[in-house]
């Protein structure tokens, strides 16, 4: 439970607190208690120009863009140390705000640390000039630098709203961008800690900014004439409408959006030692993480083995108190998700899906709170809504499949292609079979994003990629500067 109290009125802008122009407040509820202990401005279109005309300032005039990558990368190891420095804190308020258990939010900012070390590793690549000779052409040759695109403008969702940001705003900054930020309406306090961190670290005024704002104002971010780019993690529906906007202005996007991906425990799988990755790899913060494995498709032959593996995992899974360290499972985000992970159980079981464990109503001994019980579904086919459609919430569905062909089948046979993995004994063979996903990443025996290598979804799970150099390039523009010798 938590004791604090966050009540603001302000934005961060060109280095300093602003007072909104709106005095309207968006609250911020605990969703474990559903008690409300902070509030902060539903800023208006007004404001959201002064801070994207602050990021423009910085980036044409003091040099952020011009300084070189080696200059901003000192910066930037200096924010991830003032940001590591208050993690305790941070830690506090992301488990007040969304309810991720605080064991998982207590490494919020040591990896927010390591996402802004590892991109001001790059600065050579960023300030690299490839030089290429004209094909049968002696005396001349070809430049190709990379120049930043100007003022990015970062959206971020509730369920990492730190981690989320980062992957955004490292390699934004080190390509020489400037930033204006928009966390979710549901966790907007975490980054305010953020901004402290820039101000103690001597981040230039004007190069980050954040500024939160109600869903109906947040196109005025979007499409306005001086941002130059747009980066959005969230739901499909939300990349959609963003697409067609960014579509219109001929603006450079990128979207990671959401996922059904599927879990393939193959015939030879360690079912103790699948069961043992579960939850890092299924129900990541209650299911509320858009890579998790939601879909498990098991071969037939042990289909009821791996159902009962399943629920036993789930069903002895603690969940209450997301500041207990001991809770796995904590509440969804918000009475909205609740009640639309409580609206899925129902339609499971009207699909004439057999719950193996949890099903409708508050889990046992819990009497507040946005609380589902961590749901098991069996007897599913792909078809049904509970297997083709995001929850976003602590629900599985188990699927049989004939054969690997059939497996891979089923796995395809998505809208969404973000995450996925593989369980086996031979993981030679289960990588071969990764290739035949349509996905943007799959695990084998496991799942985690790597820092360093590009992570994105394919079909309606994005546009684009984040880690790795290959997220710098969304933020830079190449130029051809043709040479005589």
């Amino acid at each position: 439970m938590t004791t604090l109290q966050e009540y603001h009125d302000d934005n961060f802008i060109n280095g300093d607190w602003v007072k909104s122009l709106s005095s309207t407040k968006i609250e911020i509820v605990d969703p474990s208690t559903e008690e409300v202990w902070g509030a902060v401005p539903a800023s208006t279109v007004e404001d959201i120009d002064r801070a994207v005309q602050a990021a423009h300032d910085a980036f044409r005039g003091t040099g952020w863009s011009d300084i070189g990558a080696p200059a901003r990368a000192e910066m930037m190891m200096r924010l991830a140390d003032e940001f590591e420095a208050r993690a305790e804190r941070l830690a506090m308020i992301i488990t007040s705000e969304n309810g991720t258990g605080i064991t998982e939010t207590r490494q919020a900012a040591g990896h927010a640390g390591k996402l802004l070390r590892y991109y001001a590793g790059l600065a050579d690549y960023v300030d690299q000039v490839d030089e290429r000779p004209f094909p049968g052409v002696a005396d001349q040759f070809t430049e190709v630098v990379r120049q930043p695109r100007g003022v990015a403008a970062l959206i971020a969702p509730w369920n990492f709203p730190v981690a989320l940001v980062m992957v955004k705003l490292a390699p934004a900054l080190i390509a020489g961008c400037t930033v204006v930020i928009k966390p979710a309406s549901e966790t907007p306090l975490d980054l305010r800690i953020l901004m402290e961190a820039a101000q103690a670290a001597g981040i230039p005024e004007g190069v980050l900014n954040l500024i939160t704002c109600s869903r109906d104002v947040v196109g005025a971010l979007v499409e306005h004439p001086l941002v130059a780019k747009v980066a959005f993690t969230g739901s499909t529906g939300v990349g959609r409408l963003l697409a067609e906007q960014c579509g219109r202005l001929l603006r450079p996007v990128t979207l990671e959006l959401g996922g059904k991906s599927a879990s393939i425990v193959l015939t030879d799988a360690n079912l103790d030692y699948f069961a043992s990755m579960l939850n890092r790899t299924c129900l990541r913060n209650t299911g509320q993480t858009c890579y998790n494995s939601t879909r498990i498709l098991a071969p037939r032959s042990m289909y009821n083995e791996v159902v009962d593996a399943v629920a036993t995992v789930v069903g002895n899974t603690i969940i209450g108190d997301p500041f207990d360290p001991a809770t796995v499972y904590g509440p969804s985000a918000s009475q909205k998700q609740a009640a639309t992970v409580a609206e899925y159980i129902r339609i499971g079981q009207e699909e004439g899906a057999r719950v193996a464990v949890g099903g409708s109503g508050m889990p046992e001994g819990i009497t507040r709170g946005y609380y589902n019980k961590p749901t098991v579904f069996a007897d599913v086919n792909n078809q049904m809504r509970v297997a083709r459609e995001e929850i976003f919430g602590p629900v599985l569905v188990v699927i049989p499949y004939e054969d690997e062909n059939d497996a891979v089948s089923i796995a395809n046979d998505s809208p969404f292609g973000l995450g996925g993995s593989i369980f086996t004994e031979d993981a030679d063979h289960g990588a071969a079979l990764a290739r035949r996903i349509e996905s943007g990443s799959v695990g084998i025996n496991f799942y985690g994003s790597n820092l360093a290598a590009p992570f994105g979804g394919w079909k309606d799970s994005g546009i684009g990629m984040e880690y790795g150099p290959e997220a710098i390039g969304a933020y830079t523009r190449m130029k051809s500067i043709h040479r005589k010798r």
